[in-house]
């Protein structure tokens, strides 16, 4: 083999190793990559599997936690029901004061009609001297400026005239309502006075009304338990006779604790003990009885009493016959001499009631078992005999200022809430706090009570909505038992505010099973008729889904024209001279609500027509888009609902909105057709289509 050959098959030689030190290379960087990518996959693998324990850990922690919570609450509940005495007996005794009112009202308050309008500046319309303009330009630039110097300061003088006249309307109102307050303060306190005259000199009609007030509106008493009473008084032996209401076997909890089972992802309670607690509500009902004698005689500063007897009954179903009944459970005649010798926050309530002041207690009050009552408030000869929280709507008018704020709290309860009263100082003008567990329209609310006769100045409305912002409240609600002005409405209109009138919280009332009226309830053969709508009355009940405050108004029409300016019912107007169509600014559940008498409606009235549109005062850049998801719920004069009707979403650009209209149809029945035509000139340009002129 030549040179040259051997050269040659060196060559390829080389390349043929080469290449298969490449190739090898290339596979060693497969297996590596293959040996990283599967690496990272256990890794990820791993970190999955620890995630998925992390998960499960945290899931099993957090129920874990809510079960011990719960059971937390439990134990809670518990403690207090065995301290309600000792807790009681620190609670202040009642005194006449806590029944007088201070003599104030609210300061008037202008708002921004007490800055005066401003006066253009002449400065502002001054002609630059100088330049390139000629003479002739220049007199006619500066006769322009003045001219419209002179315009403004002609608009801006009317302005300040409005301003003025409309300051003096308001402060005129104000005094009026003011004088009317302060007056109606003063005339209460003088009940005060004069009830506590008739205390020392032992009238009954006085000390059966005054310990009445003392246990019903005392601090001591729990709340959310009853307050219903009986009371009588013997004015020879100087005896209150009283039959006073006691919690049910419900207010002990049947469940014992509660605990989670990770394996079957439940929470398993635990019953109570029935012996437990049988024994624990004994415990409550003696504990109950005592701290009821404490307050009595803890109040009597002026020694009328030397002794109560007192009988506790509960209102359940009697095992016999399955009726209604009153059962007592409970029976002492306490005389002041043995209680007052008693540390009630340290004795056995069980051995201080049945041993110590010779009381009966039953021995099976879960089984209604009654004892039989000692003296009852009946059984007073010539005696006076008060009962409150039973037969009978009580007037709010003349209701106990602290005893209608309980009845509004109970009315937020009874409304799905829960719901205290305050303090009665330090309270930030709070005088209920009310919680509404609703995911979407839920949250705090703070509530106002207003037992007026005269119409709420917008200034309390102005306080309310200071109230809600220092507080961080989702909204404020202002209940009184008079009524509204437009300038309220108007401060309300936009904001997270709830109205309720004198006659709409009669109607709530009547709807959640409360019951309340507004002045005399039995009406003599010379009274005229209330001028409040007949109970057969069909409620409106608007809602909407989105962040849109609108107004919700009504048109009584003839056609497509309306009957006249009164039949056109929004805030400034919310009811028709007849009353058969009234707006209920106070419907809690509701976000807007009209209530109508179609029986009552004017004969020539065949449509009423429903709108809703954007308020150019609280949103002047607004529009429909968010009125999404709205439907008209129709309730009877109950409050069941009959019927959802659903309306027309808004659209961007529109500022007012045809809801829909009822139309009376041959025989005198009602029925409902769909609108839906938008304005984008708002409320004015709607109306102007039903024939009323907005200037």
């Amino acid at each position: 083999m030549s040179r040259r050959s051997q050269g040659l098959l060196g060559i390829w030689a080389e390349t043929q190793r080469q290449q298969q030190r490449q190739a090898e290379a290339a596979h060693r960087a497969r297996l590596q990559q293959q040996r990283e990518q599967e690496r990272q996959a256990r890794a990820a693998e791993r970190a999955m599997a620890r995630m998925h324990r992390e998960r499960q850990t945290a899931y099993r922690r957090q129920r874990e936690a809510d079960a011990r919570r719960r059971t937390e609450e439990l134990d809670a509940r518990v403690a207090a029901l065995t301290g309600l005495l000792a807790d009681g007996c620190r609670a202040p005794a009642f005194t006449p004061a806590a029944l007088l009112r201070p003599e104030r009202v609210e300061p008037f308050a202008p708002g921004a009609l007490a800055a005066p309008v401003a006066m253009p500046d002449p400065a502002r319309y001054q002609v630059p001297t100088g330049g390139l303009r000629s003479g002739a330009r220049r007199d006619r630039d500066r006769q322009e400026a003045r001219a419209r110097f002179e315009q403004d300061w002609y608009t801006a003088q009317a302005a300040e005239a409005r301003r003025q006249a409309q300051l003096t309307a308001y402060q005129q109102q104000y005094d009026q309502w003011a004088a009317g307050a302060l007056a109606e303060i003063r005339w209460h306190n003088a009940g005060v006075e004069e009830l506590v005259a008739g205390l020392r000199a032992g009238d009954a009609d006085a000390v059966v009304e005054y310990f009445s007030a003392a246990l019903y509106s005392g601090t001591s008493w729990p709340e959310g338990f009853p307050r219903q009473l009986s009371a009588g008084y013997d004015t020879a032996a100087r005896q209150l006779v009283l039959d006073w209401e006691l919690p049910g076997y419900d207010v002990v909890p049947e469940v014992k604790a509660v605990r989670y089972l990770p394996t079957a992802d439940e929470e398993r309670e635990t019953a109570r003990p029935a012996a437990q607690r049988r024994a624990l509500y004994r415990e409550v009902l003696a504990q109950g009885v005592l701290l009821v004698l404490r307050d009595l005689f803890a109040a009597d500063t002026h020694g009328a009493l030397d002794s109560v007897a007192l009988n506790g009954f509960v209102d359940d179903v009697d095992p016999v016959t399955g009726r209604p009944a009153t059962i007592f459970l409970a029976t002492v005649l306490a005389p002041r001499s043995a209680v007052e010798s008693y540390r009630l926050d340290q004795v056995s309530a069980l051995d201080c009631l049945t041993d110590g002041l010779r009381g009966q207690l039953s021995t099976r009050p879960d089984q209604r078992t009654p004892v039989r009552p000692g003296r009852r408030p009946d059984d007073i000869a010539g005696g006076a005999v008060v009962s409150h929280g039973t037969d009978g709507d009580p007037d709010l008018l003349e209701m106990d200022p602290l005893a209608f704020e309980q009845l509004i709290a109970e009315l937020f309860r009874a409304m799905g809430m829960r719901a205290v009263t305050t303090q009665r100082s330090g309270d930030g003008g709070i005088d209920v706090d009310a919680l509404d567990s609703d995911p979407i329209r839920g949250g705090k609310i703070v509530v106002q009570v207003k037992r007026y006769r005269n119409t709420v100045p917008p200034s309390a409305v102005r306080d309310l909505y200071g109230t809600v912002q220092s507080e961080g409240a989702n909204k404020g609600v202002l209940v009184t038992t008079s009524h509204f002005g437009p300038g309220a409405h108007g401060f309300a209109q936009g904001k997270p505010l709830t109205l309720i009138a004198g006659p709409e919280l009669v109607d709530l009332l009547g709807r959640h099973g409360l019951r309340g009226r507004l002045g005399p309830g039995d009406a003599g053969p010379d009274t005229p008729e209330p001028a409040e709508p007949a109970p057969d009355h069909t409620t409106l009940a608007m809602n909407w889904s989105g962040p849109a405050a609108l107004d919700v108004c009504a048109l009584v029409c003839e056609g497509t024209t309306v009957l006249d300016d009164d039949h056109f019912v929004f805030f400034n107007n919310p009811a028709t001279p007849d009353g058969s169509v009234r707006m209920l600014a106070g419907v809690i559940e509701d976000r807007a609500a009209l209530r109508v008498r179609f029986e009552d409606l004017p004969p020539d009235a065949d449509r009423l027509v429903l709108v809703a549109a954007v308020d150019p005062e609280t949103d002047p850049d607004g529009d429909l888009t968010g009125f999404t998801d709205a439907r008209i719920r129709l309730l009877d004069a109950a409050g069941t609902e009959l019927d959802r009707l659903p309306v027309s979403d808004g659209r961007p650009g529109e500022r007012a909105l045809v809801l829909g209209a009822f139309r009376r149809r041959a025989g005198g029945d009602w029925d409902f057709v769909l609108g839906g035509k938008g304005y984008p000139g708002g409320l004015a340009a709607l109306v102007g289509d039903f024939g009323i002129e907005v200037a």
